[in-house]
């Protein structure tokens, strides 16, 4: 694949996850500017915290006013699992030229883990031109979709009436369904599930995403490895030949 290759479908995957993620991004504008937030404020805290559920999480809890150590470790509980994301892709990031390493950490969000994960194990090679094409698409476009809802969110109503609220659902769980090839996917990701529900009814959100994640985690490590080939029997070089 060409250089103008790998660019234009790193625009491609990255132009559809803006419009799967629309109507987050725009309820996230809405919201920000319910909050008291003004429409430079809201698109700031896009641009530098890019953090989606998490922003929504922060922006719910300035408006009620809570203790700024409550803020903090809910960010961050909303965001843990990208501490596992970096890990996962650090043997194809720690590649890449110093700057465009940590930039490439900073645009690692939800879709584009995914995305990066599934072009590796195809053997196609997570190239900076691809990985930031992508990821640039998609940060500016989550910057666009907040500064709409800002300017629109109230026209636009409950997204749950409309029925839009489902496409980023819909999105991740075609992300989820990609892996369903790979080894024990079946028990981690109903692992996963039942640990992110059973949060969420025990302690309520945004607890439920990370409590999910790791006893998805901890399932897959209890798991046994997936069994290797067995390796071909050593056979002489003569009797290769003969054969």
């Amino acid at each position: 694949m060409g250089k103008r290759e790998e660019i234009a479908d790193g625009l491609k995957k990255g132009l559809v996850v803006v419009l799967s993620s629309a109507p987050f991004g725009i309820l996230f504008g809405a919201i920000a500017v319910d909050n008291g937030f003004s429409l430079a404020e809201a698109a700031l805290m896009s641009a530098l915290v890019y953090g989606g559920a998490s922003q929504l999480v922060g922006i719910e809890l300035f408006g009620h006013h809570v203790a700024a150590w409550i803020i903090v470790l809910s960010v961050l509980a909303v965001n843990f699992r990208h501490v596992l994301y970096s890990a996962a892709l650090v043997g194809v990031l720690g590649s890449f030229p110093a700057l465009r390493r940590w930039l490439a950490f900073f645009l690692l969000v939800d879709p584009q883990f995914a995305e990066a994960v599934k072009r590796e194990e195809t053997g196609t090679a997570v190239t900076p031109r691809w990985y930031l094409a992508m990821g640039a698409v998609v940060w500016l476009g989550w910057v666009v979709n907040t500064v709409i809802g800002a300017f629109f969110g109230r026209l636009i109503g409950d997204p749950k009436a409309l029925g839009i609220d489902v496409l980023l659902p819909i999105y991740f769980l075609g992300l989820v369904m990609g892996f369903r090839s790979r080894h024990n996917f079946l028990p981690v990701m109903l692992a996963g599930a039942i640990g992110s529900v059973v949060a969420y009814h025990l302690v309520g959100s945004p607890w439920h995403i990370s409590a999910g994640a790791l006893l998805g985690i901890l399932v897959a490590a209890i798991l046994p490895p997936p069994a290797r080939p067995e390796a071909e029997p050593d056979v002489p070089t003569l009797e290769k030949e003969v054969m």
